[in-house]
């Protein structure tokens, strides 16, 4: 990990104050735009952390793998695992001596708990489970607690292939519940009314977590924040009354007297960001934003080492940050690092044991792959060089821009030597909370453009993170309007930027991306010529009454379907279907319940009926976002085949 400017290892400074006010990451989801192609060996991949207490070992999951390393010599210790399928959920007993982690039954949704010691040694299964099981955490008294769902009908998330709809409709889904684990089986402790999404442990017991009654899936944008004894009662802490408000990864604080949480407009699960929240448990006040009007997007927060303060991994425009607040606000925040890299680990991205002074993270920018990163004293360097000399041979320009009075910014990707004028496709990410960020260009759908002489523009629009909340809230009850006319604009900045053919651009994306295209195909005044839209919406109408994840529909347009359709007709690409002109390629998987097939359908019947070129293709099995390498190849190939018909 280097600042952006850094041409060789420099050591960081552990603090080093400055102003947030004018400073800008879920999927974590991997979509189809960087998905391995078979044409080039994809990189090394590094999938999730888990740092033991005292900072001597590190475990990862890679792919089908578990990785422990020393943190002092980085001694490699591969875990002999019982079949061949993806661990997932590592967590280390609060002692260090072993780490407990989840493994799928295959064939099913069920799953097994194992433990191994810190040199991968002694695994033993302590538990069989009829349903999913995930964030596992220990606590304090080094009991292991897990969200479960027995007799799951489906993968926990809203993007795993979606569970077919057959039989009485009005039968309630399995609940995901906290539950104590032992080797008997599970303990519940939340109701069985509540899907619980998030949790953690308090120091006396008990736990702290978001909830929502009813489909798990649908209803997470009306999560609460409760209390919940090891008996299974809950208690409400706190429920926000604004619809746009959404809370994430709470955290107990050391000595379990408050919880910290990000709180903001999210559209998505996965795509976590907002501000910092503070809400003390022995007062019946509401949460204190810590950082009121930061303009930045905060992705990540914990409690830090030192007391009375938390830290935080933030997107500021270009950048990402680790910083430290004061709780009080009263002291501006300490920044720790800032570079043009991603950072992952878990939920909170860069990991620390306070004990021994250690953090770690997993880093990439678009130039140069994954690799595990850990820091003493503020110094960082890499454990691991499982992709030592790999590299993408691309020129990266930061874009800005200024559209309605907003700013604006994105990254334009050039292949290496560029002299010519070149076709670019645009690239619009999902959400639309959240936001196209530096990661590697290995093998997938970006590179083969790249390599195939594209530029590829990657913009952040009204709506995205990186600059505050206020920008975030800038597309309610515009979706398609604002937003398409900052991408518009930051199209011609980057046109301005380089040796771009303005005759010559396309656009696509997944989910929210693969609405924007929808859009554009009808709203962009012919200034696209191509478009490849991925798992897109086409009418808001329909969707509203078919998709999976309904519940975030209500932040952004203000109102239901029923209450007030005229606002979402107004966004709806169909309705303005006289007005398309570009070909389209539409593609989505058979089982996706975020953005069902039949929106893919509607568009490309409608582009048919008023003879735009148009294709589509259904991917059975799928959900959000396909993971079946033959797919995922047949796709990548249809999206470059259709911009070389109409770019080149």
């Amino acid at each position: 990990m280097k600042p952006a400017n850094a041409t060789s290892d420099i050591k960081i400074p552990l603090r080093k104050t400055r102003s947030f006010l004018k400073k800008r990451t879920k999927k974590l989801l991997f979509i189809l735009l960087f998905w391995p192609l078979s044409t080039k060996a994809a990189p090394h991949h590094f999938d999730i952390l888990a740092l033991s207490p005292d900072g001597e070992h590190i475990a990862s999951v890679e792919g089908e793998t578990l990785v422990i390393r020393d943190t002092k010599d980085a001694t490699t210790y591969h875990v002999a695992l019982p079949c061949a399928c993806a661990p997932d959920w590592p967590t280390w007993s609060p002692d260090g001596t072993h780490l407990a982690f989840t493994l799928p039954i295959p064939g099913t949704h069920a799953r097994a708990v194992y433990t191994v010691d810190p040199a991968g040694n002694g695994l033993q299964k302590r538990l069989d489970f009829p349903g999913t099981l995930v964030w596992l955490r220990y606590g304090p008294d080094g009991r292991l607690a897990a969200l479960a769902r027995q007799d799951a009908t489906k993968e926990a998330g809203a993007t795993k292939p979606g569970a077919p709809l057959l039989g009485d409709l009005s039968t309630a889904p399995p609940e995901q519940r906290v539950a104590i684990l032992d080797p008997q089986g599970l303990t519940w402790a939340s109701p069985p009314d509540l899907n619980v999404y998030e949790f953690d442990w308090r120091p006396t017991g008990g736990f702290v977590g978001t909830a929502a009654p009813g489909d798990a899936d649908a209803h997470w944008w009306q999560a609460r924040l409760y209390a919940f004894d090891t008996e299974g009662a809950a208690h409400l802490l706190f429920a926000p009354s604004d619809p746009a408000f959404q809370i994430a990864v709470p955290k107990i604080s050391p000595d379990g007297r408050a919880v910290s949480f990000i709180g903001g407009l999210m559209s998505d699960y996965s795509g976590v960001g907002g501000d910092p929240y503070v809400l003390p448990l022995d007062q019946p006040a509401s949460p204190r934003n810590i950082r009121p009007g930061l303009a930045a997007t905060v992705t990540s927060l914990d409690w830090a080492c030192r007391p009375g303060r938390l830290r935080a991994t933030l997107l500021a425009q270009e950048r990402t940050e680790i910083a430290e607040f004061d709780l009080t606000g009263a002291a501006p925040p300490d920044l720790l690092w800032s570079g043009e890299e991603v950072l992952t680990g878990n939920d909170s991205q860069v990991l620390t044991a306070c004990r021994a002074g250690l953090s770690a993270t997993i880093h990439e920018s678009f130039t140069r792959p994954q690799e595990i990163a850990i820091a003493r004293d503020g110094a960082w360097h890499d454990l691991t060089q499982s992709n030592a000399g790999l590299s993408a041979p691309v020129e990266v320009k930061n874009i800005t821009w200024r559209n309605d009075g907003l700013p604006g910014q994105g990254w334009l990707l050039l292949p290496a030597g560029t002299t010519t004028r070149l076709p670019m496709v645009t690239v619009v990410h999902g959400g639309p909370a959240w936001a196209s960020q530096p990661g590697f260009l290995g093998p997938g759908l970006h590179r083969a453009l790249l390599d195939h002489g594209y530029a590829l523009f990657l913009p952040n629009p009204r709506g995205s993170f990186g600059q505050g909340e206020a920008f975030t809230h800038a597309n309610i009850r515009d979706l398609g309007h604002g937003d398409l006319r900052d991408i518009l604009a930051g199209v011609d900045a980057a046109i301005a930027a380089a040796p771009i053919d303005p005759a010559r651009l396309g656009i696509t994306g997944l989910s929210y991306g693969g609405f924007m295209t929808m859009w554009a195909a009808t709203a962009a005044a012919g200034r696209f010529r191509a478009g490849v839209a991925q798992a897109g919406i086409s009418d808001w109408q329909s969707y509203a009454g078919t998709a999976g994840i309904v519940g975030w529909l209500l932040p952004y347009f203000g109102a239901s379907i029923y209450d007030d359709p005229a606002i979402y007709l107004a966004s709806s690409p169909v309705a303005h279907i006289h007005e398309a002109h570009m070909p389209t390629l539409a593609l989505v998987g058979a089982d996706d319940i975020e953005c069902p097939p039949t929106q893919t359908i509607e568009f490309w019947h409608a582009l048919q009926a008023v003879g735009v070129p148009a294709d589509a293709v259904i991917y059975p099995g799928e959900g959000h976002g396909l993971r079946d390498p033959a797919h995922i190849a047949d796709a990548a190939n249809r999206a470059i085949s259709w911009f070389d018909r109409y770019l080149k």
